[in-house]
């Protein structure tokens, strides 16, 4: 495998249809017309996501008064995004990419480096995506500590 593309601010956003955490699907187009923050995350209920998952919930209501909508993106099961919205009480769509074809179109899957030696596997990443379909910003490779205060930063929301 070779290094994952990289999308740029500017490009449409790939479109999709993945199920969410009750197994219903969910595509992009059905957030037309509003912005919406895209970030994967590599597994549901370990401590680096739990952490970024927990603060993206945590400003849930500052990123919805600014008419944000907020999805999470793994390579887990429905069940196990239930399991994790319901023991974190997130509160937002979490979108289940088992096949990682998703994440492979946004760039965030692939080679990486992890803890030195190259791995593959999900690459953690935030994608703000405009009411047309357009990204704004395309980060990859986020540390999940102090993540969200950098994208209510970019947004000029903090």
């Amino acid at each position: 495998m070779t290094t994952p593309i990289r999308l740029e601010a500017g490009t449409p956003a790939p479109s999709f249809t993945l199920p969410n955490q009750h197994g219903t699907p969910v595509s992009l187009e059905s957030f037309r017309g509003r912005p919406i923050i895209l970030y994967t995350y590599p597994q549901a209920m370990t401590p680096g996501c739990t952490t970024e998952s927990c603060d993206f919930r945590d400003a849930r209501e500052r990123l919805m008064e600014a008419g944000y909508e907020l999805v999470g993106l793994s390579s887990d099961a429905p069940g196990k995004n239930a399991d994790f919205d319901d023991a974190e009480r997130l509160g937002f769509t979490l979108l289940s990419d088992e096949d990682h074809t998703v994440q492979t179109a946004y760039g965030a899957y692939g080679e990486r480096n992890k803890y030195g030696r190259i791995a593959v596997g999900p690459i953690r990443s935030t994608f703000i995506i405009n009411a047309d379909g357009i990204l704004e910003h395309a980060l990859y490779n986020v540390r999940a500590t102090g993540h969200v205060a950098r994208i209510l930063k970019l947004l000029e929301l903090d």
